[in-house]
């Protein structure tokens, strides 16, 4: 598997301790920056991130920021993209396995890292159940193509 990863400021520090934990994971990943602590844009890293999970250049994606919302909302204008803001292994799990989710995004200052890297493991461990979830997700794609041709 191969995971783009990215964050703002605001996820600099839980980013580190994600890298680190996917090392240990033996992950392929690449990261998209911020490579400092110092103030940047968030959706620069979201997009980022989020258009290289599009393109097919990666599997999966996770963007962190302060609390995960401004990266989710920035990753799901991204056609293609289903980006879950997950603060429980639970909803990590039901993103993948009922909503096909390709991005994970996390909030440093609302989580922290142990639960992250729980977080992270069982988002990349949980696949797509299909079935009548694969018809659900079908309608959200259907749909963002449609409003892509107007």
């Amino acid at each position: 598997m191969r995971v783009a990863i990215g964050s703002d400021h605001g996820g600099f520090k839980l980013k580190q301790e994600i890298i680190a934990f996917l090392v240990t994971e033996g992950v392929t990943f690449q990261d998209f920056g911020t490579h400092t602590p110092e103030a940047c844009d968030y959706p620069d890293i979201a997009f980022a991130v989020a258009q290289a999970v599009a393109r097919g250049e990666y599997d999966r994606g996770i963007i962190i920021c302060g609390t995960g919302i401004g990266v989710a909302v920035a990753a799901n204008k991204v056609p293609g993209i289903r980006a879950a803001l997950c603060h429980d292994t639970f909803s990590a799990r039901m993103s993948r396995e009922h909503n096909d989710a390709n991005v994970l995004t996390l909030g440093e200052r609302v989580i922290g890292p142990g639960l992250a890297r729980e977080i992270v493991g069982v988002w990349l461990k949980a696949e797509f159940a299909g079935g009548r979830h694969a018809r659900r997700v079908d309608k959200i794609t259907a749909y963002e193509r449609e409003a892509l041709a107007r």
